[in-house]
């Protein structure tokens, strides 16, 4: 079940219902087998779990709440989708949120988050390291090296980072800056599937 808007922060229609992202800063983490994640805020808690669907025609990725309910969905656009787009759908509502479109080119990665009816352009998450990413997707080894990405709004101005650490299982902590407008559970759902899609 939402909860109020903190002060000072205004509702979005990019807002998912079921979940309440006011912190700045988030750490996603891998689980040990397959593509499992788990999302925690600074102090620590459980506010999302999500988990790629095997054997499916689209890839999907249903995520829940700490709680263990339903949040939202992450869905492939095309079947077998490797590079394209993805939908987030409310499990609240039924609806689409936001898009997230993969421009994929050998030496940079773009996911673009973007309006699900108009396809305005709502915030942009872009590969800091170029020659990683051209590694990464030819060399299995260098997937061993955590990735960096940058996210910037509408605008092209800088809002947050995605960073990788090294770790045995992928780590990433998600910060953004307070002053964003850009959907959170969008760049935190991106940063799973970027992850889930770089190990393939």
């Amino acid at each position: 079940m939402s909860q109020p808007s903190a002060p000072g922060s205004a509702s979005s229609p990019y807002d998912i219902s079921t979940v309440d992202l006011t912190d700045d800063r988030y750490e996603v983490k891998q689980s040990a087998i397959r593509n499992k994640y788990v999302v925690r805020d600074s102090a620590g808690d459980v506010v999302l779990r999500g988990k790629q669907k095997m054997f499916k025609m689209k890839e999907e990725f249903p995520f829940v709440t700490g709680d263990g309910g339903d949040a939202f969905t992450v869905k492939a656009g095309g079947i077998l989708d490797v590079a394209g787009n993805y939908a987030i759908t409310d499990a609240g509502t039924g609806e689409e949120v936001v898009v997230l479109d993969e421009d994929f080119s050998l030496f940079v990665e773009n996911w673009t988050i973007r309006d699900p009816e108009t396809g305005e352009a709502l915030a942009t998450i872009r590969s800091k390291n170029k020659l990683l990413s051209a590694l990464r997707h030819l060399v299995s080894v260098a997937n061993l090296v955590p990735n960096k990405y940058e996210i910037f709004d509408a605008d092209g101005g800088h809002v947050g980072d995605i960073e990788g650490q090294f770790s045995l299982r992928d780590t990433y902590t998600v910060s953004i800056d307070d002053a964003s407008n850009v959907p959170k559970e969008a760049v935190i759902a991106a940063a799973c599937i970027l992850d889930a899609l770089e190990n393939q």
